[in-house]
C-alpha cells in the first residue's frame, strides 16, 4: 500500500535493529504519557491524554532543544520545511 508515494512495510515486533527509532519513540511517548511517576500526572479522560501528547508532540516537533545526529541536527519542522520546499 502507498500514500502519497510513501510505502508502508511491517517490522517485527521488538526488532531495535530493524525498527529502532520508533521503538525509541514509543518508549519516550510511555515514559511522558502512561508511566504515571515518571511523568507525574495521571490522564482520568482519554481527551486530556490525547490534549497532552498533541501539546508534547507540538513541542517536540517545533521547539525542542534535542537536535539529535539523526534529525541532522535540526528540528523536524525544520527537515520537513526543507523536503517541501524542495518539491515546490
Amino acid at each position: 500500500m502507498s500514500w502519497a508515494g510513501i510505502a508502508h512495510r511491517r517490522t517485527e515486533v521488538r526488532s531495535p535493529r530493524a525498527n529502532g527509532f520508533v521503538e525509541r519513540f514509543n518508549g519516550t511517548i510511555l515514559d511522558a504519557f502512561f508511566r504515571t511517576k515518571p511523568c507525574g500526572t495521571f490522564y482520568a479522560i482519554v481527551e486530556a491524554l490525547q490534549r497532552g501528547l498533541d501539546n508534547w508532540l507540538h513541542h517536540d516537533n517545533t521547539e525542542s532543544p534535542r537536535f539529535k545526529y539523526r534529525r541532522q541536527w535540526r528540528r523536524p519542522i525544520e527537515t520537513i520545511n526543507r523536503l517541501v520546499s524542495q518539491d515546490a
